[in-house]
């Protein structure tokens, strides 16, 4: 459902603090809010899913951590809840990915203490999430202060224990399906069945209430160039559901270090023009990943403002980057992130988009250990940033 005019406003007015943070980043917010139809899910006003619900305690603490107190710790987090999955995706940023994994205990410690750090927005991961037999008591532990999705194949979801994810705290629940054909998804994912459990988990959420159900799909380039992306989501919108999440295939491991496979700057530039013209009148968000971590919005804040701990307690600048700056099972979370901060400043573009060639030039097994990651560090110069932090932090430090 669409949010209304006073549904928004209401929300706004909820923290009329705001007004107390920078001119130019309450200019950036009016102008990026405008990009979106904001929707009303079981009383929340969302734009898209990779923010809280703009009248919820995480969007609050949002406003009052980051933009008032100018938190410059994490405020986006993602934790690989088990590695365990019965697919195998072609393009699985978790290849070459090792260890013994994180019990219940410690992922429930660490994600406490990334949301005492600033985080307000928490995504699980895996692996397949669901594979977790204790997933409803993590959500639980976690979702008071925070915004918590969970990205998922849909595998083994029944209508009871999506409820009782609902019911524990989890609002955003996003499903992969990666193509509008049977036959090519479940040779993408490497398991016969996929496209059907997808298709079947998403009927499930549909049928609860106060759940924000979107489907998540990675895209190659030739699905750009041959036009099947734009056939793929003209197939989603008729699934009927909030939000469809894109990303292009990243160059995550070395088997996918390919130039032939990364999308060009002026692809990307014309997915973030197509998702503004679809947004304007669209019932269903369209939420490109490079839109929202592109130089025209928050640009790319893998290992400053975002973080991920794999299931094994590998802590890495994001999902996509293959490197470690130490483990949480031996080493405080805090003073792991501080480092990696120090190698990481914000950008206003992928970091492993523009620097997969020197990764592979190493000829080192991926992910890379903190040492080597350091290393690697010193020879990569970072861009200027994105358009929000150059208001956030003002003319006096904004890099150009």
């Amino acid at each position: 459902m669409k949010a209304s005019f006073f549904d928004i406003l209401k929300s706004i007015a909820a923290n009329p603090q705001i007004v107390l943070a920078r001119p130019g980043v309450n200019t950036f917010l009016v102008r990026y809010m405008q990009k979106f139809t904001p929707q009303k899910v079981g009383g929340k006003v969302v734009l898209h899913s990779h923010l809280p619900p703009l009248n919820s305690i995480a969007y609050k603490r949002f406003v009052d951590e980051h933009l008032l107190q100018q938190n410059h710790k994490p405020s986006h987090a993602q934790i690989g809840i088990t590695n365990v999955c019965k697919q195998n995706c072609a393009y699985c940023y978790n290849k070459g990915r090792s260890g013994t994994p994180m019990d219940t205990t410690t992922i429930i410690e660490t994600g406490k203490k990334l949301i005492d750090m600033g985080v307000f927005w928490l995504g699980f991961t895996g692996g397949e999430p669901l594979m977790n037999p204790d997933l409803v008591r993590i959500t639980k532990n976690l979702g008071d202060r925070c915004s918590l999705k969970c990205f998922s194949t849909g595998m083994d979801l029944t209508p009871k224990l999506a409820a009782e994810l609902r019911d524990a705290g989890l609002f955003y629940f996003s499903i992969s399906l990666d193509h509008y054909q049977e036959k090519v998804h479940d040779t993408i994912r490497g398991y016969r069945g996929a496209y059907r459990a997808a298709l079947q988990a998403i009927e499930i959420l549909k049928k609860l209430e106060n759940v924000h159900v979107s489907v998540s799909a990675v895209f190659n380039r030739s699905m750009f160039e041959n036009q099947d992306l734009i056939r793929f989501i003209r197939f989603i919108e008729n699934l009927d559901i909030h939000e469809l999440w894109l990303s292009e295939s990243k160059p995550a491991t070395a088997s996918l270090c390919r130039d032939e496979s990364i999308i060009t700057p002026e692809q990307r530039q014309s997915m973030v023009q197509f998702q503004d013209q679809y947004n304007k009148k669209a019932r269903m968000t369209l939420n490109y990943l490079n839109h929202f971590e592109g130089k025209e919005s928050f640009g790319c804040n893998a290992g400053h403002k975002m973080v991920y701990v794999d299931a094994y307690g590998e802590t890495s600048p994001c999902v996509f980057i293959p490197m470690t700056f130490g483990n949480v099972k031996t080493q405080p979370v805090e003073q792991i992130v501080s480092t990696m901060q120090a190698c990481f400043p914000s950008e206003d573009c992928c970091f492993i988009n523009k620097n997969y060639r020197t990764l592979a030039e190493l000829d080192q097994a991926l992910p890379l250990g903190p040492q080597q990651s350091i290393d690697v560090l010193k020879r990569i110069p970072f861009g200027p940033y994105g358009s929000f932090f150059k208001a956030f932090y003002g003319k006096a430090k904004a890099r150009q």
